[in-house]
């Protein structure tokens, strides 16, 4: 097995993906739903700190621009701005 990760040691690695396996699949996706949701906090976040006057529909219209694509985006959400 390869290492993952060069700031873990490979016998933590290996525990870790043991863990992992281990999981059922119910809570793999409650941890990825976590994550996804940790990114779109940080993605408006960092949309803010650009666009510091943007209303919260403003923020999400641009998030979904960058999520979908601005042609995307224009289909499922309308003429976004």
């Amino acid at each position: 097995m390869s290492d993952l990760y060069s700031d873990t040691p490979p016998k933590m690695e290996r525990m870790q993906i043991e863990i992992i396996r281990r999981m059922p699949a119910w809570k793999k996706f409650a941890v990825l739903d976590g994550l996804n949701e940790t990114v779109k906090t940080l993605a408006m976040s960092g949309i803010l700190q650009q666009h510091p006057t943007a209303t919260p529909q403003e923020v999400r219209l641009i998030l979904a621009e960058r999520m979908l694509g601005p042609e995307l985006a224009q289909k499922v959400y309308g003429h976004a701005r």
